[in-house]
Formats: C-alpha cells, structure tokens, sequence
C-alpha cells in the first residue's frame, strides 16, 4: 500500500483529493497550517471514509519541522497543494506570495531528494497561460502572466522543469487546472472561502443563501456569445480524479510532464448563472459592473493530452456542478464555522 503526502490537504481541492485518495485505498499524511482551510474538512473525510487520516499541523517553509514528517514516515509520492492563492491579494502582497509559495517548495523539493522521495505532482494553474492566442488552450502554448500569484506559479514550475534535467530520477507532473467548482455530492465537504468569495460560484451560493445582497458581473461587452466571459469549469470530484490518474502517471517512471485539467468546454458567467438559478430554484439577483482589471475574455483548455496518456475525461456536467455546490452551501451555510 503505497502512502500520499498532501501539503495543502485540508483545502478545497486537497480535502477532495485526500477523499479520493483514501477510497482508492492509498495510505494519506497531511500537512497543512491552516491558514486558509478547517481541520473540519479532514474530519468530514474521515467520517465519509471510515480512515483515519494521520495529520501534521505545520508551515512547510518551517523546513525544520517539514523534516520530521519525512523522517517519520516512508513517502511514495507527495502531491503538493500548500500554498497561497488569492490573485488579488497577490498583488497587494506580492513579497508574502514569493515568500511562501517558492520557499515551501524549495523546501519540500530538498526534503524528497534528501530522503529519497521521487514522485510529486504539483497544483498549478491555467493562469499561466494568460490572455492566450486563440482556443482551447494547448500545454504547448506561450506562457503569460499577469499577476504575482501566476508569477509564483510559472516560477516554481520554472524550479521544476531545471530541477528535473538534474535529477532525472525524479517522476513531476505539473497539473494545471482550470476553474474548479461543485463540491462532494454527499454535501459534507465544499469550497468555504475566507470572507467574501473572489470566485463566482461560492459568490452566487452566497447570495442564495441569504448572506450576500447580489451578484456583480463583470462586464458585458467582451467579445463572446452573450459578452460575459467564458471559463472552463471543472467539478472539484473530477479534478480529484485527475490527481489519482496523475499518480498512476508517476508511478510508471514518466520523468517530467504536463497536463491540462478541465472539460474542454466553456460556459459564460451568464450560463453558470443560469445553472444555478436551476439548481436553486429561484433567480439569483445580479447587475453588470465595469471589466475588472486583466480579466480576459475567453478561456478554455484542451483536455485531449490528459485524456489521452492519463485516461482523463472530465464525468461532471456544469449542472451537477451547480447542483453539488448549492447541496454543498444550503447545508453548511457558513461553511465548516457551526
């Protein structure tokens, strides 16, 4: 039985993934801090599961402490979450974003060659590719960034990509996602974003559930089917999944690769809108606002690279999507807080 590291496993997408991961019977350790996600989260997995899962409560720039989780325990792989990712609050503190996002990874990258770990998959993002040339977006495409969140991103896959011509025992997959929403149908585990949400759809669930007034839309005049802008949306159980193909991925002695998560298929903000309204069954009150700064019109990826050398193929219709997120919201209305 082969045993996970989650840094980050508490999250949205690390607390599914850790679900994930524990049905399809992996040994899982955790390191998280959390700073942006609920030890709550990791208990709901648990009661879901029926597993416990062993957990370490620490920073991993703190490379003194990060140590004893590889000391005490015999890594397979580490799939690594851990990290800030608010882009506007990047460029506020852009030096808080270096600061943490590259040095826990230097850090776990120094740990796994000391101690002899060699298969990581690393959580990055679409927003490398910036305002891209046309659509879908293809792995191979020019890489763009826009702000110092991306910036940490592009870096630390920089990091990867030098790390791994030197280290050529090393198996790395870069995974970047698109635009994940949706929760766990069961409704016990979802996305609980600090204060007001900076994503649509944890916004739009707000307003249904009474603790916001309304949603704004930014812009309605970008070159698109009905001039809002159009996202590829990917449930949160789907991206999970992708986690566990990636792993297999790994284990196979790949060296260094890189795939696009998400559907292939983009939705404007007034489809998802749409969508939920279905799944709320009622309207959800929204006006238009000016563009907001550095949004692009259109972005979607092409999923065929992933579907192809990892057998991914995204299940989650954007309406179960819209049904898994209000199930998620309407029975945990202020999220994992009672």
């Amino acid at each position: 039985m082969k045993t996970i590291l989650v840094t980050g496993g508490a999250g949205y997408i690390g607390s599914h993934t850790v679900l994930a991961l524990l049905e399809k019977k992996y040994e899982v350790i955790v390191v998280d801090n959390f700073v942006n996600s609920s030890k709550k989260a990791l208990a709901r997995v648990e009661k879901l599961t029926g597993k416990k899962i062993k957990l370490y409560e620490l920073d991993c720039c703190d490379k003194v402490k990060f140590s004893q989780v590889f000391k005490e325990n015999k890594i397979d792989a580490v799939i690594h979450f851990a990290g800030l990712k608010a882009v506007g609050e990047s460029v506020n503190v852009p030096l808080k974003y270096y600061e943490n996002n590259l040095f826990s990874t230097i850090n776990l990258l120094n740990l796994m060659q000391e101690y002899k770990v060699y298969n990581i998959a690393f959580s990055s993002s679409a927003t490398v590719y910036g305002e891209p040339k046309s659509v879908p977006i293809y792995e191979d495409f020019e890489l763009h960034i826009s702000n110092p969140y991306g910036r940490t991103k592009l870096i630390i896959e920089d990091i990867l990509r030098d790390f791994s011509k030197v280290n050529p025992e090393f198996n790395i997959a870069i995974l970047r996602y698109f635009n994940p929403i949706g929760a766990h149908p069961s409704g016990l585990i979802g996305e609980n974003p600090n204060g007001i949400p900076n994503n649509l759809v944890p916004y739009i669930t707000q307003v249904a559930v009474g603790k916001l007034k309304e949603l704004g839309v930014f812009g309605n005049d970008y070159p698109t089917k009905d001039g809002t802008c159009i996202r590829d949306y990917i449930h949160v159980c789907d991206l999970a999944e992708g986690h566990i193909l990636a792993l297999n991925k790994l284990f196979s002695k790949c060296g260094l690769v890189t795939y696009n998560l998400g559907t292939g298929k983009g939705y404007s903000v007034l489809e998802v809108i749409k969508a939920m309204e279905k799944a709320v069954g009622k309207p959800i009150p929204y006006s238009f606002k000016p563009r907001r700064a550095g949004d692009i019109p259109e972005c979607y990826a092409s999923p065929v690279k992933a579907e192809t050398e990892l057998g991914f193929k995204a299940k989650y219709s954007l309406e179960d999507m819209a049904r898994d997120s209000w199930n998620w919201q309407k029975n945990n209305p202020n999220g994992y807080d009672e």
